[in-house]
Parts: C-alpha cells; structure tokens; sequence
C-alpha cells in the first residue's frame, strides 16, 4: 500500500471516529469524555489533511489556489490509480 492511500485511510478513519462522536455528542451534550475525545481526532484529522495536502495536493476545495496558481485540478485525483 502507497504512502498517499495509507494516508487517505487514516483522514478517513479520523473522519469517521469524528462523525460518530459528533452524532453521540448531539445526545449527550454534556458528556466530557466524549468532547474530549472529539477534539483530540479533531487535531489528529486536521494534522493528517494538512500532512496530505502539503505531499500531495488539496483534498478539498478549502485546500485550494492556496498557491500562485489554481491547482484543484493538477495532477491525478486521490481516487485515480496514478496518485496511489
């Protein structure tokens, strides 16, 4: 496996562990654990989509024409076989 797809699992598995501890957050406002684990894989997901967007291009449209140039679209896509 590619350095850029293991790096894509692990946005994605930050992104899931943070949809689902914003769905259980939504019930239970006041639980403490759980907001600090939400802002913990909030860090740990911002910190992997930078790591990302810094070797391989903007995953987002956020990350975009951060540069001289408008770059979204250079190079393959994450989900093209030439990026992985």
């Amino acid at each position: 496996m590619s350095e850029s797809t293991m790096l894509l699992d692990t946005i994605r598995k930050y992104g899931f562990a943070l949809t689902e501890l914003n769905l259980y957050l939504d019930t239970h406002p006041k639980c403490t654990n759980a907001l600090s684990y939400f802002n913990k894989y909030k860090e740990l997901y911002k910190k992997a989509c930078d790591e990302y967007t810094s070797k391989y291009g903007p995953l987002t449209i956020d990350d975009a024409g951060a540069n001289d140039c408008w770059c979204w679209t250079s190079g393959p896509w994450p989900w093209e076989r030439e990026a992985n």
